[in-house]
């Protein structure tokens, strides 16, 4: 398959070019930077793999909880180059949940099969779905959501995979086994096969990004009464 993915839900900007068996890989600044660097980066990819846009059978892009502006940026560009490609014909395009692809990565990087997926929401918030590898196959047990850190439950035989950990430490899951993972783009072309063969690609114009929540901020107030409610309750 040609095919090229992308994600910059995180910190970190994800790219992965699939070109038949050939992988190319390349990372950057994510997040609020990634709008300024996504393109090029993409252009450089799909060179490296000489490859054009039109050739592409399918855009394949992370498409949150994450990052507001991230989210947002991986969501618009998919569009506007789904949108312009062959012509004004068009490219499907694939979104896939950020979560899902912590746990793929998790899974090839770490061999982990029962997952619960984590992403930092900040305001003191996760993002966190379960999702358990069989066959060749995930399944999740529910919906994506976003809870404190503390308020996680990880049943035994679990492993919490994700960026959370690094941030609120034992706050998180104290008693689970914890693994570093990430979404990265290579997670999203492992993923894609499977998703594009059950008929998940759509329009340009059909692929939005997944928020979990509506606010982006806290206010000072909002802040500090948080930050007033941790030292009453550090032992």
């Amino acid at each position: 398959m040609k095919l090229l993915a992308f994600d910059t839900s995180t910190e970190s900007l994800s790219i992965a070019v699939q070109h038949g068996e050939r992988v190319i890989t390349h990372s950057g600044t994510g997040g609020a930077q990634a709008s300024a660097g996504l393109i090029p980066a993409l252009r450089q990819a799909l060179g490296e793999a000489a490859l054009s846009l039109d050739a592409l059978d399918a855009l394949v892009f992370g498409r949150g909880p994450g990052s507001f502006t991230g989210v947002r940026t991986a969501c618009s560009v998919a569009q506007g180059l789904a949108f312009g490609a062959r012509g004004g014909a068009g490219l499907p395009v694939l979104p896939i949940g950020s979560l899902l692809a912590v746990a793929e990565d998790a899974r090839h990087r770490h061999g982990c099969t029962q997952v619960v997926a984590v992403l930092d929401a900040r305001m003191d918030e996760v993002y966190m779905a379960h999702y358990s590898y069989d066959a060749g196959h995930w399944s999740t047990s529910g919906d994506c959501s976003v809870c404190a850190p503390e308020s996680m439950a990880v049943q035994d035989g679990w492993t919490v995979a994700g960026n959370a950990h690094a941030v609120y430490g034992a706050r998180l899951a104290p008693h689970a086994l914890h693994v570093q993972a990430r979404p990265e783009a290579a997670a999203l072309l492992r993923l894609a096969p499977a998703l594009l063969a059950q008929g998940l690609a759509l329009a340009a114009d059909a692929a939005l990004p997944l928020y979990v929540r509506n606010k982006v901020a806290q206010t000072t107030a909002e802040r500090a009464a948080m930050a007033a409610q941790r030292g009453a309750t550090a032992p």
